[in-house]
């Protein structure tokens, strides 16, 4: 398609430009002497409260500051953090923990079995309006047993629970309640938090009481830079160690360059809602036909992307169905559809981030244009970081469109589903009442068989309807400066106390 094509050398051409205006700059300035380590991320934090907001830069920082019960290693495999095994279960509801012994956060207080029932029980409190609920909203109580035995008690039985408990980070009870903790986080993890310098940067030191392996890292700045060329620029002059998100066309300018097939699977929410101008599925199905999905992989990616099949999960996590397929490209059906519809030349309006993930200005942009060679009257903006959550969560008021990517760390096809395919979910943009009794039924179900069943069910519906649809897979790429050794992980986490950096 001319159109896509015409749009990415204008994007490189626009990028190639900006990198050497970047450069220019940096060369200008003289340079700045270099933390321990500098990364820098697309997006500031919107908070650094790590339960509050589902805030991709937020956790990039506090997965250094705070700790969780379960980890996974690099393939993605549960593993014992701050506990000390697998959770046990002692009945269809009831499961308990052990959690290490002799932990400490930061400030000095305990690590136990009270700090960690609280830290489940706040999450889950309607107080705190939790950007992160859907992730562990089965979880109905916490009770610590004694000083080092949690007792977790769920709605309905939870096959997730573990997963679930893997991404949840613990916090001190006593600190959280200070109206400091949201910006001066005090966690137990192997980084401290030293101070943030708002619009700038996020510093920590390393914890030289952490009870595990001692990081390697004595200090490292998380430096907010959204134009992805200007982190280029900074990498090439020495001013920064790691980026993430880089644009494929930049890869061969990298000192070092890390790639890893991860869980990003860029998607789109369709409004479905009456009153909204897609209402009508074939509306839906139309925008989904127009999306040339291999150009994108092979175009705008660079062969760093391969077509999705639609679906919140990759093939790995449970609860993918094989028998959904993408959406074939096929614009003269697309344009049928539309006048099928009575839909022919109708406005949409698109909203997107920028910065957060890999391309997604340019891929917006480019769904966009593959929308507007239909006819159809396209407005897309970009707002700032915490708008566009703000737009996105907005219950009341959905975007005719959003785009938007899922990494879903907890391998299991409950927490996206619930959280943009439900109807009663801040994410969602549909009011099928039948598909959200089937979420709540499959989120609950411990026969194996009949919950894969369920999200078979979950995932086909979703198809016909057109209701949420990912597009692509996308791999992570990292730049690394000449001195930075480190593997990225499939999860996507950035664990500071595993890179190495020559002195």
């Amino acid at each position: 398609m001319n159109v896509l094509l015409d749009f990415r050398s204008s994007l490189r051409r626009a990028a190639l430009a900006s990198v050497s205006a970047a450069g220019l700059l940096v060369a200008a300035a003289g340079g700045v002497l270099a933390a321990d380590l500098v990364v820098a991320i697309g997006s500031e934090p919107t908070t650094l409260d790590p339960q509050a907001q589902d805030d991709g830069p937020e956790r990039l920082v506090n997965d250094n500051i705070y700790e969780t019960l379960y980890i996974r290693d690099a393939a993605g495999n549960l593993q014992p953090g701050l506990a000390t095994a697998l959770p046990k279960q002692i009945d269809p509801l009831t499961w308990e923990i052990v959690v290490r012994d002799g932990v400490k956060f930061h400030n000095g207080e305990p690590l136990d079995a009270k700090a960690v029932a609280f830290s489940l029980k706040r999450i889950v409190d309607p107080a705190l309006k939790s950007g992160q609920f859907s992730y562990v909203s089965t979880i109905k109580d916490a009770v610590a047993v004694d000083d080092r035995t949690v007792r977790v008690t769920t709605e309905k039985p939870d096959p997730a629970l573990t997963a679930r408990l893997y991404w949840l980070k613990i916090v001190p009870p006593a600190y959280a309640s200070d109206p400091n903790f949201a910006a001066h986080p005090i966690g137990s993890g192997p980084y401290k938090f030293e101070r943030w310098d708002r619009g700038e940067e996020v510093v920590l030191s390393a914890n030289a009481d952490y009870w595990g392996e001692k990081p390697k890292v004595d200090e490292v700045t998380f430096r907010f830079i959204p134009d992805a060329s200007t982190r280029l620029a900074g990498l090439l002059s020495g001013e920064v160690d790691l980026i993430n998100n880089v644009a494929p066309e930049f890869e061969k300018q990298l000192p070092k360059v890390a790639k890893v097939e991860g869980l990003e699977l860029p998607f789109i929410v369709l409004n479905a809602k009456s009153g909204s101008p897609l209402a009508d599925a074939r509306v839906r199905q139309a925008l989904l036909y127009a999306i040339n999905r291999e150009e994108l992989a092979e175009g705008l990616f660079e062969g760093n992307a391969s077509v999705a099949s639609g679906q919140l999960a990759v093939p790995t996590a449970f609860g993918f169905n094989d028998a959904v397929k993408p959406y074939p490209y096929d614009p003269e059906k697309a344009k049928a559809l539309l006048k099928e519809a009575g839909a022919e030349g109708i406005t949409i309006n698109v909203v997107g981030p920028g910065g957060r993930f890999l391309k997604d200005r340019d891929a917006v942009e480019a769904v966009a244009a593959y929308w507007t060679a239909l006819g159809l009257d396209v407005k897309v903006r970009i707002p700032e970081w915490s708008d566009y959550l703000a737009t996105i969560f907005n219950k009341d008021v959905r975007p005719d469109v959003f785009y938007s990517s899922s990494a879903n760390e907890l391998f299991d096809a409950d927490r996206a589903i619930t959280a943009y395919y439900h109807q009663e979910s801040p994410g969602a943009s549909n009011g099928d009442a039948e598909l959200a009794q089937w979420i709540d039924a499959a989120r609950f179900e411990t026969d194996v068989d009949k919950r894969k069943a369920l999200y078979a069910q979950i995932s086909q519906r979703s198809f016909d309807q057109a209701y949420v649809n990912s597009i692509l897979r996308v791999q992570d790429i990292y730049g690394l400066s000449e001195r930075t050794d480190w593997t990225p992980r499939v999860d996507g986490k950035v664990f500071v106390k595993d890179i190495v950096v020559a002195e």
